[in-house]
């Protein structure tokens, strides 16, 4: 299966890009009229509002009245493009100052963040960043994100570690969300309304007998968040036992309770 990832362009083209290293020689031609910020915006602006998948150079090209050639002058395609936009949200995330604060404040904090940014721009959870883009967006956010775990006892290693265990999860709760709302959206029924049109059907061919624990849980559940899943109730179950895995591996090297009011700070 195809997916979007980051870093899979010319890495040395998007670095440069990145970080607005000038070019060796001077161009020729034209007086270039756009400016790489100009074209990201109207590329992320796309992306929040179609989807990844609606950005191509050609639709870009359309959006800022100009040949589809002439953008290429500013980025080689649309593998850079893409790394320049990821760093770009990653630089205007709010960033809150936590210092000061229990750990689990701190990672709560950074979680909450990441949480708003794929809100904000839900095609960035459906990004492979395995090869992140080294841009300064993303180290500022890498930066900053570490000083939650940083005065833990967690070595360099299990610091990296342990970030990346917070936002895995956020990621994945992220596209769990996304495909929830393209549900919704699609079928053009809320939770309660798609249960409602197809509970007739599933009484007659489900029989709870056969699936006792299923028919049990599942109707406890369903009856709880009013639909099978509820990203609310996933964001708040599933990082707190994020938080209390993370607990664990601090109190191993401080020999403090991660869950109390004397955590280490």
């Amino acid at each position: 299966m195809a997916i979007d990832r980051s870093s899979a362009g010319d890495p040395a083209r998007s670095l440069e890009l990145l970080w607005r290293v000038p070019a060796d020689a001077p161009r020729r031609g034209p007086q270039q009229r756009l400016d790489i910020d100009t074209v990201l915006a109207v590329a992320t602006g796309l992306a929040d509002t179609d989807g990844l998948e609606a950005v191509t150079m050609r639709r870009v090209a359309q959006q800022l009245k100009v040949a589809p050639m002439t953008l290429y002058t500013y980025v080689p395609g649309k593998a850079e493009l893409l790394d320049l936009m990821l760093d770009a949200a990653y630089a205007r995330m709010p960033r809150a100052d936590t210092s000061g604060r229990p750990w689990r404040d701190r990672l709560t904090a950074v979680a909450d963040e990441n949480k708003a940014l794929f809100e904000a721009h839900p095609w960035a959870a459906a990004v492979s960043t395995s090869r992140p883009p080294l841009g300064p967006g993303m180290m500022a956010k890498y930066e900053h994100e570490l000083t939650a775990l940083d005065g833990l006892g967690l070595d360099d290693v299990e610091m990296d570690a342990a970030l990346t265990y917070l936002l895995t999860f956020v990621q994945a709760h992220a596209r769990s969300a996304a495909e929830a709302r393209a549900a919704r959206q699609d079928s053009a029924m809320d939770e309660e309304q798609w249960w409602a049109a197809n509970a007739p059907l599933l009484e007659k061919v489900l029989d709870p007998r056969a699936y006792p624990t299923a028919a049990r849980v599942g109707t406890a559940a369903g009856t709880a968040h009013g639909a099978a899943y509820s990203p609310e109730h996933a964001w708040e179950f599933g990082l707190g036992r994020v938080l209390d895995g993370l607990a664990a591996l601090v109190d191993s090297r401080t020999g403090t309770t991660g869950t109390t009011g004397t955590e280490p700070r």
